[in-house]
């Protein structure tokens, strides 16, 4: 039973220690494989390692390898380097650990050699394997790397679940929104992001709540050399102090009460691919640090780990903020603000395109008329006039929620004014001073959490109690 004294398990090498009770711990589930051509090894290995993991196979001829790989039989594969009598160069075991990575890459192989041979594990773990054990081996020594070796292999594997399940999202939402403008504004933003996206420099997207920021981070990655990789988008706005390093860098299993898994952060799961962070402006001053320090050497060290891992991302962010607000060092560390702004792409309001809004509004009617299976409908003439000139507060955003409510609620082929009651509009069926009282303390709170949050739509509807989708259908009803 576990925690009770057991008899020492069979040990292999004169330089073994084995304690005078040995305590044993509950069984992983684990696949180990052990390969070498020495029979005292194997059973040392089985009779010590059956004890901790659920399956252990045990040997002797590693012509069988390529086989095994195929099926992807174990998880952790401890791999003699030679095999040949009289051979001591190791040449067999590393001709062996590049057939197996070249078979699975992913695999997890930790070669077994001797003291003498520390070059010849150097040179292994050059070529892919994941640590190395000298024999004869010390057995806390041993279940220590099994245990670490096994947690990597995981990691790995969650990693690479992740990348397949973003790339079936990216393929499930390849025809998407679209970028629509013909506007000098929109024209200047399409060819920034034309220059912009072959590169790896860093980008910078500002505009208000609404103007399209995280479609513009995706039309970046989709023409980039990346646009076959993940696209991770993560809200800051929505991650705690708390959960910041967490998320971001990731953890390991024990690291805090609740950290009952090990977990890959955002920046492990991007790598190779874009991470997008919305709503950078809105991280706080201390954890933007953290935030530079891991750009700046391309690694993370997940929380409860000493251990760094390397990154690699294509990194693009976006803010509401204004850009004067970004140059106090009070908001925003300066130095991140270089490292993030290699390329800067400002995104205009809507009602500094007016000219943009006939072909957006003939874009959501055919798309809603798909959606909802409805006929198509066509804007008459006093209402694009109205639509047209109208401030349009929550930019594209609010226009597309209007059209599809227009699209939902309106009769007949041709829409009109009444199809459209936008707050600041005097056709509207209720007069602009018989607002009712609720109306206006509704208007109010939400006025007042968004300046208290500084415009942070995604901390404003959690101090409000609503959901973001709810927050931004009140803030287009009341012009906010």
């Amino acid at each position: 039973m576990p925690g009770l004294a057991q008899p020492c398990p069979f040990t292999y090498g004169l330089a073994d220690t084995c304690p005078k009770t040995y305590m044993t711990e509950p069984v992983q589930p684990a696949r180990i494989l052990v390969v070498d051509d020495n029979e005292d090894v194997l059973r040392a290995a089985r009779l010590l390692l059956k004890r901790h993991f659920s399956s252990v196979e045990t040997i002797s001829d590693p012509g069988r390898l390529p086989d095994l790989a195929e099926r992807s039989v174990f998880d952790i594969l401890l791999l003699d380097m030679n095999f040949m009598p009289g051979a001591d160069d190791g040449a067999e075991g590393l001709g062996w650990l590049s057939k197996i990575l070249k078979i699975d890459p992913q695999a997890t192989i930790i070669p077994l050699t001797a003291h003498s041979d520390l070059d010849l594990a150097v040179e292994a773990m050059k070529r892919g394997a994941a640590d190395f054990i000298t024999k004869p081996w010390e057995n806390e020594r041993l279940l220590a790397t099994l245990r670490s070796a096994l947690n990597l292999r995981r990691s790995r594997q969650e990693t690479a679940e992740l990348r397949q399940l973003n790339r079936g999202l990216v393929a499930a939402t390849h025809g998407g929104p679209e970028m629509i403008g013909t506007s000098p504004a929109m024209l200047k933003v399409f060819s920034a992001i034309a220059r912009a996206a072959p590169t790896d420099a860093n980008v910078l997207i500002l505009g208000e709540n609404g103007t399209g920021k995280e479609l513009v981070a995706r039309e970046i990655h989709r023409r980039s050399r990346r646009g076959g990789e993940v696209f991770i988008n993560v809200d800051l706005g929505s991650l705690s102090s708390q959960l910041f390093e967490s998320e971001l860098f990731g953890h390991r299993r024990g690291a805090f009460t609740d950290a009952k898994q090990s977990r890959v952060g955002f920046l492990r799961t991007a790598t190779r691919g874009t991470l997008f962070l919305d709503e950078i402006g809105n991280a706080p001053l201390h954890q933007q640090s953290k935030l530079l320090t891991a750009l700046e050497r391309r690694e993370v060290t997940p929380v409860g780990s000493d251990k760094a891992e390397p990154i690699d991302v294509r990194l693009i962010c976006a803010t509401n903020l204004p850009r004067e607000r970004l140059g106090d060092e009070n908001i925003f560390r300066q130095d991140l603000l270089y490292r993030i702004n290699t390329v800067e792409i400002v995104l205009p309001p809507l009602r500094e395109r007016r000219e943009d809004i006939p072909l957006l509004l003939e874009h959501y009617a055919r798309l809603y008329a798909q959606k909802y299976n409805m006929q198509p409908r066509r804007f008459s003439s006093p209402l694009l006039e109205r639509l047209r000139n109208y401030s349009w507060p929550g930019n594209v955003r609010a226009l597309r929620h209007a059209v599809e409510r227009a699209m939902i609620l309106g009769e007949g082929p041709l829409l009109h004014e009444a199809d459209f009651p936008l707050a600041d509009d005097r056709s509207m069926s209720q007069a602009p001073g018989e607002t009712t009282r609720l109306d206006a303390v509704e208007k109010a709170a939400i006025d007042q959490a968004l300046k208290r949050h500084d415009g942070n739509v995604t901390r404003a509807a959690r101090d409000l109690g609503l959901t973001r989708t709810s927050l931004y259908r009140r803030m287009d009803k009341y012009g906010l």
